[in-house]
């Protein structure tokens, strides 16, 4: 909460502006002091919100933002657009529209209307990156089911139709809207429900229509910075790519399988590996520049851990679990003699496991490191459970029991004014949606393999965890993740059926961090003071538009693109490699296909790594006991188990070289240029990171309509990536893999 504090002139503003219609009052008074701070006590509700401005610019930015994100997540560094850059971009276009359209009123029955009602106003702003965040999709840029499409037809050859496939996207996104209408009562209306992550968008807004008399305005900034971002990426998006992962150390020994493996930074540690590429800097945790240092420095520490001390412990030092017969680094499956495992050899006419071929193969061999993601994963989710407990239990259940007994604060008054959302409209939400699924699941088995119990367990799962998931988020700013837990419990009950598996995670996971991201879409429309039924109407078109674009997107490259997703089979240096498909199918292999037991069970060679869920769940204790023991060292109640564990979740598909430059550019603007700059960050912060991911984007899109479509390539030095081809060899003596040396 460091930056949303800091980014306020906090009382000379908050003095100012916690007043409704003149002397304040204790009623007008948020009881959480970050919102006071940040949130103005103030409403106009003759703002038009129902402009053709909002509607033009609403359903654009969705679609362009779904188009983006969807097309740059099959690629090997994917950028995604995030909804501050909306924000910023949208403010230009919102005041040209409201200069250039005519202001002529028209009638339509009763009612009149102007296509141009006045200036561009906060409310509208509003709305549209709310619109746009629909096809943000929590965090994964795009449509999670999209990646069930993906695998079926990339990975394992087999083809699924295209009305299954849209019917699986909308109803996984729609579900979890569902969720949200209904427990928005309980997390949202409260004033104790206060979501932090919402007051930086707050912060953003009331930022950007601030008057701005400055020389150097932040529409003109972010202009700058988009065109010199654009005109960069020609150089590592086409003519220069190797820009994008330099190592030196694999340049000055270039016969060393060791000094490569920790040189690279895209198959190994990355020592000394850097980019001049904006989309490795951003290409799986976002940018850097929205993130504050406290979060980075937790997340880094705990990189550092894992990735220089445990590993380099398990690989070079024990060997465990044979890990120099495989590449340190690697999401690929293995067979015990080091080769890449051929998955679709054990995949039978009804698309599930043939025991036979498997037995016959052997079993699945992970690499050090995807090995240890999992195990620290489990830590994770057993961590984060218990460290919210010790930690936060007693701050979220006094919130919890204050959003029942407390009296509405300012915010919630301000919103009475504006006809609520009836209760109905959700319970036929979700009625319609869980019923297509059923029918899919029923009539369209053999596409999807889940049964219609394996659904309603899965709604059953999403609805029964979103509730106190969100107390957490609202109250805490952490989200606990359900992914390997219900790839787990799926893989135990119903082995061998991989796309039944992939489904009960999306269905019954990511419904419920959809909920999770509507619900704070929710707050940050409480907060704005934007009418609800305006937000039920633009998240719903929102989420339709935008999974339909994904899917669009997907299906376009999926079958234009030759090979796309299989990095065996593509050209060199292709940049189609899909890392993240690539480690959603082997979680399918994993826990759906060969299942958990002949994993991580008492039939497969990982069976210690379910200890992790143990070592998780009571290290917070002795933090906790830490800070009992030496109550006057602040330091204590930082060490975040949680984050720690967790801080490499995203690995892989990430890579060092895009933790390590994530944390350099974000330790100089988030501490530095923070700290000893802080009127030119607070002015134009938000907008470079803005700037440089539409900039990246834009041309990185023109370069493949314009060049890649037409299989233009350049060949030399500059277009041959890292050099660092032997980083992805074993080392165990007498383990053979073609391009590698034999120790």
């Amino acid at each position: 909460m460091g930056t949303v504090e800091s980014e306020m002139n906090t009382k000379t503003q908050s003095e100012a502006e916690a007043k409704v219609g003149g002397e304040e009052d204790e009623d007008d008074i948020s009881p959480i002091e970050q919102v006071r701070l940040t949130v103005t006590n103030n409403d106009d509700p003759t703002l038009p919100v129902w402009t053709f401005r909002m509607w033009f610019l609403g359903v654009l930015s969705c679609a362009l933002m779904s188009f983006l994100n969807q097309f740059f997540a099959y690629r090997t560094e994917p950028l995604i657009i995030t909804q501050i850059s909306v924000q910023v971009a949208s403010l230009p276009a919102g005041h040209f529209l409201a200069s250039v359209l005519p202001r002529r009123k028209f009638r339509l029955g009763s009612r009149e209307f102007s296509l141009n009602p006045g200036p561009f106003n906060m409310k509208e702003h509003v709305l549209i990156s709310i619109f746009a965040n629909a096809g943000y999709a929590f965090g994964n840029g795009a449509a999670y089911a999209v990646m069930i499409v993906d695998i079926i037809k990339a990975f394992y050859g087999r083809s699924i139709s295209f009305h299954v496939s849209w019917i699986l996207i909308i109803t996984t996104q729609v579900i979890g809207y569902g969720w949200a209408g209904l427990l928005r009562k309980y997390v949202v209306e409260p004033a104790h429900m206060w979501w932090p992550s919402t007051l930086v968008q707050v912060s953003l807004f009331r930022a950007l229509h601030e008057k701005d008399k400055q020389r150097m305005s932040r529409a003109k900034f972010f202009l700058i910075v988009l065109t010199c971002s654009f005109t960069w990426y020609v150089m590592p998006g086409y003519l220069f790519p190797t820009l994008t992962n330099m190592s030196w150390i694999c340049w000055a020994f270039s016969k060393s399988v060791t000094a490569q493996q920790l040189g690279s930074g895209m198959h190994g540690l990355g020592l000394g590996a850097f980019t001049l590429d904006w989309s490795a800097v951003a290409a799986f945790m976002f940018s850097p520049l929205i993130y504050p240092f406290f979060a980075i420095a937790n997340v880094y520490v705990g990189f550092v851990i894992i990735v220089y001390i445990a590993i380099p412990i398990a690989y070079w030092a024990i060997d465990l679990y044979d890990a120099k017969a495989f590449p340190l680094f690697s999401s690929h499956l293995f067979t015990a003699s080091g080769q890449n495992y051929d998955i679709l050899a054990i995949v039978n006419d009804k698309f599930e496991i043939d025991m036979q071929a498997y037995n016959s193969l052997g079993q699945i061999h992970l690499s050090m490191f995807f090995a240890l993601t999992y195990g620290f994963g489990f830590a994770t989710i057993a961590s984060t459970l218990t460290h919210v407990a010790l930690f936060n239990g007693r701050e979220v259940y006094q919130r919890f029991r204050a959003s029942y007994s407390g009296k509405d604060d300012i915010h919630t008054r301000l919103m009475r004014k504006y006809k609520d959302i009836p209760e109905w409209w959700f319970y036929l939400l979700l009625a319609v949606t869980i019923g297509i699924s059923l029918i899919m699941c029923i009539a369209l088995k053999e596409q999807v393999q889940l049964p219609w119990w394996g659904l309603l367990f899965a709604c059953g799962i999403a609805f029964i965890f979103t509730l106190p998931i969100a107390i957490i988020t609202a109250t805490t700013n952490q989200t606990p993740g359900l992914n390997i837990i219900t790839e787990y419990v799926m893989g135990l009950i119903l082995p061998g059926r991989p796309i039944a598996n992939v489904c009960f995670k999306v269905y019954g996971y990511m419904s419920m961090s959809q909920a999770v991201s509507f619900l704070a879409d929710f707050k940050l429309g409480h907060y704005m003071k934007i009418p609800p039924r305006s937000m039920f109407l633009v998240q719903f078109i929102g989420t339709v538009v935008a999974g339909t674009v994904n899917l669009g997107v997907a299906w376009w490259l999926l079958n234009s693109i030759t090979n796309i997703c299989r990095d065996d089979l593509l050209p060199p240096n292709s940049p189609w490699t899909c890392p993240g498909d690539r480690v959603f199918f082997d979680a399918s292999v994993i826990w759906g296909l060969v299942g958990p037991r002949r994993i991580f069970g008492s039939l497969g060679n990982y069976s210690a790594l379910n200890w992790f869920f143990l070592g998780g769940a009571i290290g917070p204790f002795f933090v906790w006991l830490l800070h009992k023991a030496f109550p006057k060292q602040s330091w204590i109640p930082l060490i975040n188990l949680p984050v720690l564990l967790g801080a490499t979740a995203n690995m892989p598909p990430a890579t060092a070289l895009n933790y390590n430059a994530w944390a350099f550019v974000g330790t100089v603007f988030n501490f530095f240029l923070f700290r000893y700059r802080k009127k030119w960050w607070q002015r134009y912060n938000y907008v470079l990171s803005a700037g440089l991911d539409a900039g990246v984007a834009f041309m990185g899109v023109l370069l493949y309509f314009t060049l890649g479509m037409e299989n233009k390539s350049l060949t030399w030095w500059g277009t041959g990536g890292e050099h660092c081809d032997l980083a992805t060899c074993p080392t165990a003596k007498g383990i053979q893999v073609d391009g590698c040396p034999v120790f």
